[in-house]
């Protein structure tokens, strides 16, 4: 009896190293792919870049995704910060076919088939850069500060260290929002920061219909 628990207590052992090794292996592929992959959209960001520009765009994000031997290259431009409004599907397609070309002429492309995607960030974008803070002065924002207390207020302006908003003091059901004093959060006390959706709001609905602005939801796609 002991000799066969010792056995079994040996194949166990040896089992489980081996699936360690195919795990730690299957880690270490899944990384290297995700560093070339990152390596490749910063190349892309490159190239692609003077072409946003040429439209008076800026070039937001490039993501790549792969499946098999294909990719799906996603790319997310927005307005200029200075700019109000949002970027309209007429844009987006008419850059799509400059992006497609700098796409199909790139010397250091492998041939493999790709889906080039373009969409605008839209109203559920993440706050993460004082660029995007800037793009949405006067709207209403939730504020998760480092510490404290979740914040929604009217943004007023927006420095280098931080942004001013006028906050939504939390009143009854059915009563009237009520405003406090002007509060300013620096950018190294704010954890997360999103736009909330006003249903009533011109703009709001601009960039839920006529954009593609959810970033779930592509402008344009073409296929090479």
């Amino acid at each position: 009896m002991s000799v066969l628990l010792e056995d079994n207590i040996i194949e166990w052992e040896a089992a489980m190293a081996v699936r360690s090794g195919n795990e730690n292996h299957a880690s270490t592929r899944k990384s290297a792919l995700e560093a070339a992959l990152q390596a490749e959209a910063l190349r892309l960001r490159t190239r692609l870049q003077p072409v946003v520009e040429q439209h008076d765009l800026y070039l937001e994000d490039v993501d790549i995704k792969v499946a098999g031997s294909h990719r799906t290259v996603h790319v997310v431009v927005d307005l200029p910060e200075d700019a109000s409004g949002s970027v309209g599907l007429d844009v987006i397609s008419a850059i799509s076919t400059d992006l497609s070309a700098a796409m199909d002429s790139d010397p250091e492309d492998d041939d493999r088939p790709y889906s080039l995607e373009i969409s605008s960030p839209g109203v559920s974008r993440p706050l993460t850069e004082p660029r995007h803070w800037r793009r949405n002065v006067g709207r209403m924002v939730e504020v998760k500060p480092v510490s404290g207390d979740v914040v929604l207020g009217r943004l007023l302006d927006v420095t280098a260290t931080g942004i001013r908003l006028i906050p939504q003091l939390p009143v009854k059901k059915g009563m009237k929002p009520k405003q406090g004093d002007p509060l300013a959060l620096e950018f190294s006390k704010i954890r997360k920061g999103t736009v909330q959706v006003e249903f009533a709001h011109p703009e709001d609905e601009h960039h839920e219909n006529s954009d593609g602005g959810d970033p779930g939801i592509p402008g344009a796609v073409h296929h090479a």
